[in-house]
């Protein structure tokens, strides 16, 4: 079975569920199915639309909002799996100040290369292997973590994840 997202009452992201908990929200009217899969769970009495996408009724209010974790995935999915210094499909993850020479392991200095550019690199820094950024490296938007747990995102999702999708 598939999942949905659950929206605040505000339309900003919560969380991941899987159909069946979204369909118990709507079903407790907690909550209201804002885009449906175009399927329906048929019970004994009723049908229900399978959702996916779900609105709160209600204010959820999140306490803290942590920075997104620092992971391969997540910089591949920042990066749109392009090398920032050509636009081929990126495969390798570079520090922009290699570690060798003092630069940290940050979204500042992390970005997606390709073998190539990244071979090409090595130690250096961008400019003395002859290398330009196309984009300048930064924290994503913090619902980034969304596409990176799911992998695959519904099309009927971007338009609440749209600073993910901005980056570029």
């Amino acid at each position: 079975m598939g999942r949905a997202l659950v929206l605040n009452a505000t339309y900003e992201p919560l969380c991941v569920v899987p159909i069946r908990r979204a369909v118990i929200l709507v079903l407790k009217q907690k909550a209201e199915i804002i885009h449906e899969d175009g399927g329906v769970l048929h019970s004994e009495r009723s049908a229900v639309p399978i959702p996916s996408v779900i609105r709160l009724k209600y204010f959820v209010r999140v306490p803290f909002r942590a920075r997104v974790s620092l992971s391969r995935r997540a910089v591949f999915v920042r990066d749109h799996h392009q090398c920032q210094y050509c636009g081929n499909a990126a495969e390798n993850v570079d520090h922009i100040i290699p570690r060798s020479r003092g630069g940290t392991h940050t979204w500042e200095n992390v970005v997606a290369a390709c073998k190539r550019c990244n071979t090409h690199k090595e130690d250096r820094l961008p400019h003395e292997a002859g290398l330009k950024l196309r984009h300048k490296p930064t924290v994503p938007h913090e619902t980034v973590w969304i596409v990176v747990a799911v992998g695959r995102v519904d099309p009927k999702w971007e338009q609440y994840l749209k600073p993910v999708h901005a980056l570029a």
